[in-house]
């Protein structure tokens, strides 16, 4: 097993897309190899997942969930999946809407249940919340106050040179070194 973290994701804006190399900075400063993987090209990359230490996964909550996209990655996965093949690997998850809340827990829960359904060790964003008093700003590391994954909120009239705002990439890039710091203590 190398010492890489992937990051699987899917983007329909550009705004997730952003996220994601975000999360792989971090994974970066954290020590660790890093793989940027969006979900068109997953066909040619399973063996890499298959040797990856870590699998973080992004898409964009559409509707109260991942993307359609993501969702047939996660089905690709099936024959990963009955031959546990990412067992005891690592997981988190990040996602984005236009709205505050936009429903991304269940986005994030849908991940967890995955990864858990594929026998991996989810790891939590470990970020007290940002944003939530009177001395507090939206300028705060996470300022959704979530704690399964990175969550971000882009305005749905700004592009992805702008949005999500500089929190959000901050937010997940500390994700992304948080999942490599953890690799980096364990055997795996």
């Amino acid at each position: 097993m190398s010492d890489s973290i992937a990051v699987v994701y899917h983007s329909g804006y550009g705004h997730t897309k952003v996220l994601a190399e975000a999360v792989i900075e971090g994974i970066k400063e954290g020590g660790a190899n890093a793989l940027l993987v969006p979900v068109d090209k997953v066909d040619e990359h399973w063996d890499d997942l298959a040797d990856a230490k870590g699998i973080i996964f992004g898409s964009p909550t559409y509707m109260g969930s991942v993307s359609a996209d993501f969702k047939g990655f996660m089905d690709k996965s099936s024959k990963v999946w009955a031959e546990q093949g990412w067992k005891d690997k690592l997981a988190a998850g990040f996602t984005n809407s236009g709205s505050q809340s936009g429903d991304k827990l269940n986005t994030l829960m849908q991940m967890s249940v995955f990864a858990a359904q594929q026998g991996m060790l989810w790891v939590s964003l470990g970020l007290m919340p940002g944003n939530n008093s009177s001395t507090a700003s939206v300028k705060d590391l996470n300022r959704i106050g979530s704690y399964l994954g990175a969550m971000a909120q882009s305005n749905t009239d700004q592009g992805a040179d702008v949005a999500p705002p500089t929190s959000d990439r901050e937010t997940a890039k500390m994700l992304g070194k948080r999942v490599a710091e953890t690799a980096s203590r364990y055997k795996l």
